[in-house]
């Protein structure tokens, strides 16, 4: 079977070919990708090229699919997997496999395997792993958030806490404490709102900060103060841009007290020594931003970690279990991460945007792999619509549902979009 499909053949070289798929072999499966979101791990692929830890062979001679937080169907299952899966289901991936010790990952690693496609092989070594999963949700596009999502998830598991004269790590976030959530209204800030006010294990207060209050307020529009306390959850959104002492007036609205959790969304010196100063005795800090500096430092008081039992964490990425928790909770309606995306497009608009993702501004980039669109944001398809009444009926169809994308957008332009 042909696929067409984004490859990278080295540093920016990114190109949408058409070539031939091997036939599976019995302990593979092939399937259909609908909708991928472009991730800034793939931006830093095509940024290094070889040189990235995921490249398991010289790009110019072996070509690899770009793109990991993808879902869609299985066509056909191979005979190992006919007990296990079906033609006709949905799934998502998990890219992470770990495969005996190797980093490898489909949209890193694999020439027959990435979300920037229309058909994949999928290796035996993602069923084997336990990485192909069952995606229930009903819109596709869910699914591909489901690995960032897992992010999330992994990030609030990753912290930890310890009680005197013990040495035992109680894992997660304080169950009825204090978390604040820094530089925490861009896609995967709202990722962690949303978490944090539905998750089983949840805090009583969060304290969400930023600079931008257009950003803040959006924010506060769609996870609400209401709605969190209807899930027992007291919730603060917050400016810092001209507080003269953020420290002192965010622990006003914590009680007067310090926080046990806090949570730091921007790679930003300043931003990671606010998050330290307000961690509360045995508080846990979590960098959750990904640095493309790699010298990136800040100061940390070392003394507090000492004497105040100071903890700072940070995770890359979630594991399988966490993959399979975000796409439970979005299953049954627990967690809406829809508020991440911000523009939509078709497969033709891979490479440029992928190259030029850190200059794109805005939350998550959704790709439907089978069409041909250019790159759109949701707050654009008004003026888009003046002229194209194709994005006309997607503004009407966003704006009813507070400009964010939906099943039915979805679905109308998996049946309007032209094809690929």
């Amino acid at each position: 079977m042909k696929t067409k499909a984004v490859r990278i053949h080295g540093v920016d070289d990114l190109r949408l070919e058409e070539f031939e798929l091997p036939a599976i072999k019995d302990d593979e499966i092939l399937a259909r990708v609908v909708s991928d979101s472009i991730c800034m791990s793939s931006h830093k692929l095509a940024m290094q090229g070889d040189k990235h830890k995921r490249v398991r062979s010289a790009l110019a001679s072996r070509p690899v699919i770009i793109g990991h937080e993808f879902c869609g169907e299985l066509v056909e299952v191979g005979a190992k997997w006919k007990g296990q899966f079906r033609a006709g289901q949905r799934f998502a991936i998990q890219p992470a496999l770990n495969y005996e010790g190797t980093l490898w990952a489909p949209g890193y690693s694999y020439e027959h395997i990435g979300g920037d496609a229309t058909y994949v092989v999928v290796p035996r070594e993602v069923m084997e792993l336990g990485c192909l999963l069952e995606y229930k949700a009903e819109a596709f596009f869910m699914g591909s958030l489901a690995e960032p999502v897992s992010c999330i998830v992994g990030a609030y598991h990753a912290q930890y806490h310890t009680k005197g004269g013990s040495y035992v790590h109680e894992m997660g976030i304080v169950a009825g404490g204090s978390l604040a959530l820094l530089a925490s209204v861009g896609p995967m800030g709202m990722g962690a709102i949303d978490y944090a006010i539905h998750a089983e294990r949840r805090p009583s207060r969060v304290v969400v900060t930023d600079i931008d209050e257009a950003r803040l307020a959006r924010a506060a529009s769609i996870f609400t103060v209401a709605e969190a306390k209807r899930c027992g959850v007291e919730l603060h959104y917050v400016n810092t841009r001209d507080m003269a002492d953020p420290v002192a007036q965010l622990k006003a609205l914590n009680g007067g007290k310090l926080f046990d959790d806090v949570f730091v969304f921007a790679p930003v010196k300043s931003v990671v020594e606010l998050g330290d100063r307000l961690l509360g005795a045995d508080g846990c800090l979590n960098f959750f931003a990904g640095p493309t500096d790699t010298a990136f430092s800040a100061a940390l008081n070392f003394y507090d970690v000492h004497y105040e039992s100071h903890h700072l964490v940070g995770t890359s990425g979630g594991n399988t279990d966490d993959i399979v928790e975000s796409l439970e909770m979005m299953a049954d309606g627990r967690l809406n991460p829809v508020a991440m995306v911000t523009h939509v497009g078709g497969l033709n608009a891979v490479p440029d945007t992928t190259i030029n993702l850190d200059k794109i501004p805005g939350g998550k980039k959704l790709i439907y792999t089978h069409k041909r669109l250019d790159l759109v944001a949701l707050a654009d398809f008004a003026e888009h619509g003046r002229s194209d009444p194709f994005y006309a009926r997607l503004a009407r169809i966003v704006g009813a549902n507070n400009m964010l994308w939906c099943k039915e957008a979805e679905d109308y332009l998996l049946a309007n979009a032209p094809g690929i």
